[in-house]
């Protein structure tokens, strides 16, 4: 089943189904399917007999989200939306719309037998809500009057994050003026229901966001804690725990398929022997196991710090494909952009480019730099880009160096955490632009994914906020910023 035309309108030409937003819970894990030479689409299915998989709470989860129509019980008549407006219909519509896109987005849908026709019913079912802990509320408007827009400020100043939907007729911006920027809340006036279906979707993602388990490998010790304000679950092994799962893993049929399939697919290799690319597949399922045995979602570590001076191979080909694979591997134990990760997969179905910002100041724009990219940058359940095999820029080890399509739309997030009590919100810092052109390296010195983009603001490149942001395909600097109201985060458009 798909969505159809995607409402998050990017102007791209891929449909948000199910299967990608739920792929986590529902344990499947599309293998990577790569490229071989210039032009040619390799279209089979990657050889991975055991792929791994997501092993924490959020792959289990189901989000809930509560969802009620409000209007007045007698005929609408003069007052807007007037006597032209057939309510019964629009509630038959939109019932049969939500009710569709929340079996696509894998959640559990409690949608209100009748109406909420005083605003003492609105106080009842958000106290239920509550009690219930819902993942999410979606008012649905089908009126303007009377206890309409006082029912829907309560909603926007509930515990429980909400989306108010408002079909044309059912609001003035006087309605929504005073509403506009409450955090926890987004409201969306328009028939265009699917600007619904993403609030719908943001829902889910943040629940999904805040039931994360991430494994963090790093240091000497074991440790937990929350990452700020995200709900996410930092649970920090030993860096030994890694290179002990490694020494001791063997080569096996699958890691030898799995090398010999990117070395077939790739345009072309340098430097990278057959052996680097098997010693970084051994990385993937040594990742596997750690997620198995530490029940999380997501995985970061310090692996320059744990691996730089040794020579167990860097994991840049593990953390690629995990990334194609919809499981969040982030670089350097760094936790916000483990957070930048999980928002733009759970999100956007897309995995990101986590990089170091460089300024070229003769055309003002911004080479994201790192030696690990995806290649599904359209999406999980599309055909890869294009890539070559590489030494990491150390002259060490195997790298996919991804081709991003020039002209390509792109969006930069980076989540800068803020405090677990939520005193000072997570920042998120976001960014437009388009893809220029791949940097060679070399000549170029630095990492050897070097993609140029030039964004659409007009911050200073040798002074562009951020670090390690998320590079991604598709226009959403919008879409962020919605995603930052709902979860309370503090959005700072780049």
């Amino acid at each position: 089943m798909s969505f159809g035309r995607c409402p998050l309108k990017c102007n791209c030409n891929h449909s948000l189904n199910r299967r990608q937003f739920i792929r986590s819970s529902a344990g499947f894990m599309a293998g990577s399917v790569l490229m071989q030479g210039c032009n040619t689409l390799v279209r089979e299915p990657m050889v991975t007999q055991n792929p791994i998989r997501p092993c924490g709470p959020a792959s289990k989860y189901v989000p809930t989200i509560k969802a009620a129509f409000i209007r007045r019980k007698e005929d609408y008549g003069m007052l807007w939306p007037g006597a032209v407006y057939d309510g019964e219909a629009a509630m038959k519509m939109y019932t049969e719309k939500m009710t569709t896109t929340a079996g696509k987005l894998g959640a559990k849908f409690d949608l209100r037998s009748q109406p909420l026709f005083s605003l003492a019913e609105a106080e009842g079912w958000i106290a239920e809500a509550e009690a219930q802990k819902a993942d999410g509320l979606l008012l649905v408007m089908m009126d303007r009057q009377q206890h309409s827009w006082p029912s829907a400020e309560k909603v926007a100043g509930s515990k429980i994050p909400s989306i108010i939907y408002s079909p044309l007729g059912t609001s003035f911006t006087t309605n929504t003026i005073n509403l506009a920027e409450t955090p926890g809340c987004v409201i969306y006036s328009t028939n265009d229901f699917s600007q619904a279906a993403y609030g719908m979707k943001m829902l889910c993602a943040s629940a999904k966001m805040r039931k994360t388990r991430c494994v963090v490998i790093k240091g000497t010790k074991r440790s937990e804690a929350t990452l700020a304000d995200t709900g996410i679950q930092m649970q920090v092994v030993p860096a030994t725990t890694f290179i002990e799962h490694y020494n001791k893993t063997a080569e096996s049929k699958d890691m030898l398929a799995m090398a010999d399939d990117y070395l077939r697919r790739a345009q072309k290799v340098t430097g990278a022997s057959r052996q680097d690319v098997i010693n970084g597949v051994k990385s993937y399922y040594v990742a596997g196991r750690i997620l198995e045995a530490e029940h999380a979602d997501a995985i970061t570590m310090d692996c320059l710090g744990a691996l730089g001076q040794i020579k167990v191979s860097l994991p840049c080909i593990a953390w690629s494909r995990m990334n194609d694979d919809g499981i969040p591997a982030a670089c350097e134990a760094d936790y916000g952009a483990v957070a930048s990760h999980i928002i733009t997969q759970y999100l956007f179905d897309r995995p990101g480019f986590q990089q170091d910002p460089v300024a070229d100041t003769a055309d003002d724009s911004i080479i994201g730099a790192h030696c690990s990219c995806p290649t599904r940058l359209n999406g999980f359940d599309t055909n890869p880009e294009p890539f070559d095999l590489m030494h990491h820029h150390s002259n060490r080890d195997a790298v996919p160096r991804t081709l991003w399509k020039t002209g390509q739309r792109v969006t930069s997030i980076d989540l800068l955490p803020g405090k677990a009590d939520g005193s000072s919100p997570s920042k998120v810092l976001i960014s437009a632009g388009t893809v220029l052109e791949n940097m060679d390296v070399p000549p170029s010195g630095g990492c050897v994914v070097s993609v140029k983009v030039k964004f659409d603001g007009h911050q200073e490149v040798l002074s562009f906020l951020g670090f390690h942001q998320i590079f991604f395909y598709g226009d959403y600097a919008h879409q962020m910023k919605d995603f930052c109201q709902l979860n309370k985060f503090e959005a700072q458009i780049v």
